[in-house]
């Protein structure tokens, strides 16, 4: 959809002109009817909790282990993540936290990298919240069967219906068994396409559970925002239980990706009006005891290494400094992101103001419905005003058009958006000049589009009594050609024809004589 937009960009602007014509002259005309303003609801108060949470730095400890949680298999922690599973094939691990979560509400936050070499991964990464912790089995490197909920990050399509990558949402009550050859589509409550491998910065997911309502938002990594989230899905009256192991794993097939968890936050959550739950005790003395002496430890053995290191390379003061220089191809790639994510942000806000100028319509909508409906009433009972009746309808017809071409335009942005997303993904491996220059003839269109509804504002603005757009007159037709020259030209044709015809029999006639 993004090349149609870059290639009809007068039809688009006609659209746009006509949303946003409609959109000021209803302002005006509508000023006085009382719209309802939406209320917000409050949001949770939330309550970070440090034992069912990790990231870096320092996130592993000197024996390797991660403080609050165990893993299993093939994982490897280190100071600033968590590896689940490298690339390597026919792997699995899994990380799951010590203490049981007892809260009602929760919301995690998972920042995680899969990145291979291949064009294809396999098989993905998972975060479960289950009763007891499925250390090892086959789905996603842990048990099956679970009794509680599991987020599916599947990289490997099982059925061949090309609609992976993608998050599937699945709820179990420790009796069914994962269906792996539909990819978990015949038991998902919830599911979104989505690619996250090899993303230029770490992708992040947030799961909220609250008030029965489980809400999973996706940031797709492809800017260095944190909390460019979009909705993936959300399942309503889902009950999960109440106690349960928060727990990530990943595993391999024939195909291979590195499964790297940067960091995952839990955080309470407790309904507006309601008293936080109390904090836990504070750690026992022996256990705070042994961190501290950890802590001393690690810090003389540091300070050590520090004066060794001086000691061994006297002229470098401070950190050595990493390397600036960059290389012509990572310069290319770079470049190629970052104009890209400037595209990517542009036509997302384009989107959301789209959105709210279709919000608006469908409320114009509304009240003109009704309006209607009222002077329909008043006409039941001898009160009827056929103008107005009459200008009510061909207003409504047109808000109602507009409301159609808003919906196609908004489709048209939401195509774009995918489709610019997905190159961004394979940008990395192209990097040619033909795609920087596509993308930067979309950005020029965009422009255009976006100076000519800022003029047709500006130019409403000084004329606010103009509310109607008259078509242009259509130009006369030029009579070039006189009948007296159509008749010469007729009968020199005709004259030529005809001596054509004879010389071409005179040519056979005489060709015939040598037979």
């Amino acid at each position: 959809m993004a090349v149609s937009i870059a290639q009809r960009p007068a039809a688009n602007t006609r659209l746009l002109i006509l949303t946003f014509l409609t959109t000021l002259i209803f302002h005006h005309s509508l000023a006085d009817v009382p719209a309802g303003a939406p209320t917000t609801e409050e949001l949770p108060h939330r309550r970070f909790e440090y034992k069912y949470s990790f990231k870096g730095p320092h996130l592993s400890q000197k024996d390797g282990g991660i403080p609050f949680w165990i893993h299993t298999g093939n994982t490897i922690p280190s100071a600033d993540q968590v590896r689940i599973t490298p690339s390597l094939r026919s792997q699995k691990g899994s990380v799951w936290t010590k203490n049981k979560f007892n809260f009602e509400h929760w919301e995690a936050m998972v920042t995680f990298r899969v990145s291979g070499r291949g064009r294809m991964g396999a098989d993905g990464l998972a975060m479960w919240f289950t009763t007891e912790q499925g250390l090892d089995g086959p789905v996603y490197g842990a048990a099956d069967q679970w009794n509680g909920v599991g987020v599916f990050f599947d990289t490997f399509d099982n059925d061949g219906k090309k609609n992976n990558p993608a998050i599937v949402v699945v709820g179990n009550n420790g009796k069914l068994v994962y269906d792996h050859q539909n990819d978990g589509t015949t038991q998902a409550l919830g599911t979104c396409l989505r690619d996250f491998r090899n993303k230029p910065y770490p992708v992040r997911a947030k799961i909220t559970y609250y008030k029965k309502t489980l809400t999973v938002m996706f940031n797709a990594g492809f800017t260095p925002d944190k909390e460019d989230y979009e909705l993936c899905t959300k399942v309503d009256n889902m009950v999960i239980p109440t106690e349960g192991f928060f727990g990530i794993s990943a595993a391999t097939g024939g195909l291979a990706d590195d499964h790297d968890v940067l960091s995952f936050l839990t955080f309470s959550l407790t309904e507006p009006g309601q008293q936080p739950p109390p904090p836990e005790s504070e750690i026992p003395k022996e256990e705070k005891d042994k961190y501290q002496e950890e802590f001393q430890n690690f810090q003389q053995e540091l300070d050590k290494k520090k004066e060794e290191f001086q000691k061994e390379h006297p002229d470098i003061q401070g950190e050595p400094i990493e390397d600036i220089y960059e290389t012509v191809n990572d310069q290319e790639i770079r470049q190629v992101f970052e104009g890209q994510n400037r595209i990517h942000l542009e036509i997302k806000q384009l989107h959301r103001q789209l959105a709210m100028i279709l919000d608006e319509q469908r409320r114009y909508v509304s009240v003109i419905t009704d309006e209607v409906a009222k002077k329909g009433t008043n006409a039941e009972s001898g009160q009827l005003d056929t103008v107005g009746q009459q200008q009510l309808g061909s207003v409504l017809a047109t808000q109602q058009e507009v409301l159609k071409n808003l919906n196609e335009l908004r489709n048209s942005f939401y195509e774009s958006l995918k489709q610019i997303g997905s190159a961004q993904g394979n940008a990395g491996a192209l990097g040619t000049y033909e795609t920087i220059q596509h993308f930067n003839e979309i950005k020029e269109h965009l422009h255009m589009v976006k100076r000519d509804v800022e003029h047709l504002v500006q130019r409403n603005a000084q004329n606010p009594a103009e509310k109607t757009v008259k078509c242009p007159e259509v130009p006369p037709m030029p009579s070039c050609l006189s009948t007296v020259h159509f008749t010469v030209f007729i009968i020199v044709q005709s004259v030529l024809f005809f001596c054509y015809i004879v010389y071409k029999s005179q040519q056979e006639a005489a060709a015939k004589k040598f037979f």
